[in-house]
């Protein structure tokens, strides 16, 4: 495919080091392979079974996982190093989205449920968790939204009560899961108790008697297998109830901030990835533009390096141990929408039959507008800046906030 540039576009990128730069140069080149197998989980997001044994299917999740779990020797330690931090992860995620995002999305992994194990877990659950995972490919799920609530943690209403013989019970319905109705494994949050600190985290198999799930239709972004879970009377032991060992405070609502924190840059990375490869697309294809169009095409690439940068500052700043919610959320906002705008654009340059001229560029035009939906929506996350614009006129402070562990003190 001749479109895929052969390296990571300079702008923007000024934050970067040189093992992180030697990071996206190596999932650069794995652009051309994922593409072509994008193109195929977009028909059918279950054949991603047949590319497990690929390195370009295989590498990204290496660092997502604990350092014992990595495959020795398949990979450049330093490299898989190198994708372990926050940084890494949003470099490499870049890089993988601008082939494309289906594949990141589809692959079986830990997900965000292995940085909630990782965040809650004690000993034996992590090895029982991680072992599995590298024991056989295993989807995983990470169960917060509920319908009409959203991600609004404290409006939970899956609830965990005592059952009679000891153990647990499970009910409750949770939408908009990522693998849920493929998944063999997962960590739902549900109530205890009321209040804040009444919120748990259980780990969850998928063949426990009681839990259901359905795949949702879904228009793009098809390898997410975007998914209704139900669970009637799922009993789960207390070995399974993640951080029992720890204060309420540091259990289930704790784990939920700590790893979408963590994980929505990369959201933002996968819109940024999308957009600059739909903008290199449209140069390859229409290398000569008028002048208004190169202006307009030339906007947009410098709207896209100045989310890239904010992005990886927000993420280098997580790794510092410092979490600017308003932040994080506000770079994640910015990048859904100028993929939005790309694509747009794109579609526009190229012709009214671009769309069925251009299968990828069809493709590219439904997926990137998953990223809104992802992670919190625009408004969400501009109350957020707002929110924080307001305390800081009332009571003059930082930008960022300390955290703790990675989760921010609020």
């Amino acid at each position: 495919m001749n479109e895929l540039r052969e390296a990571a576009p300079p702008a923007g990128t000024d934050l970067l080091d040189e093992r992180t730069r030697e990071l996206a140069d190596h999932c650069a080149a794995m652009a051309g392979r994922l593409r072509a197998i994008g193109m195929r989980l977009d028909q059918d997001p279950d054949v991603i079974t047949e590319f497990l044994h690929e390195p370009e299917v295989r590498f990204p999740v290496q660092g997502m996982l604990p350092p014992e779990y990595r495959s020795v020797g398949e990979f450049p330690a330093r490299l898989v190093e190198a994708s372990s931090t926050v940084l890494g992860q949003v470099v490499a995620t870049e890089q993988v989205s601008y082939g494309d995002p289906n594949v990141l999305l589809a692959s079986p992994g830990p997900s965000l449920s292995g940085g909630a194990v990782q965040a809650l877990a004690d000993e034996q659950q992590r090895k029982r968790y991680f072992g599995r995972l590298t024991s056989s490919p295993t989807h995983t799920f990470f169960a917060l939204t509920e319908p009409g609530k959203g991600s609004a943690a404290m409006e939970l209403e899956t609830t965990l009560t005592p059952a009679p013989g000891g153990g647990w019970l499970l009910n409750g319905v949770k939408c908009y899961i990522g693998n849920g109705a493929r998944a063999q494994l997962g960590v739902v949050f549900c109530r205890r108790a009321p209040g804040p600190w009444g919120i748990e985290a259980v780990l969850l198999d998928t063949s426990a008697p009681g839990f259901s799930g359905e795949l949702l239709p879904s228009v793009g972004l098809r390898g997410a297998r975007i998914s209704r879970l139900r669970f009637r009377d799922v009993t789960v032991a207390d070995e399974d109830v993640l951080g029992a060992q720890r204060s309420p405070s540091r259990r289930g609502l704790y784990g939920a901030t700590y790893i979408l924190y963590r994980f929505r840059p990369g959201i933002a990375a996968m819109a940024i990835g999308c957009a600059q490869a739909a903008c290199d697309y449209l140069v390859t294809h229409r290398p000569t533009l008028p002048r208004r169009d190169r202006h307009r095409l030339d906007s947009v690439l410098d709207r896209i390096a100045a989310v890239r940068h904010r992005t990886y500052a927000v993420a280098s700043d997580i790794d510092a141990g410092v979490v600017d919610v308003a932040g994080i959320g506000a770079v994640k906002a910015r990048a859904a929408r100028v993929a939005e705008d790309a694509t747009r654009l794109v579609a526009e340059l190229l012709g009214p039959a671009c769309l069925i001229e251009h299968p990828w560029v069809e493709k590219t035009y439904r997926d990137v507008r998953a990223f809104e939906l992802m992670e919190g929506t625009t408004n969400l996350h501009a109350m957020s800046v707002f929110q924080r614009l307001l305390r800081d006129r009332a009571t003059p402070q930082p930008v960022t906030e300390r955290a703790v562990d990675g989760a921010a003190r609020n």
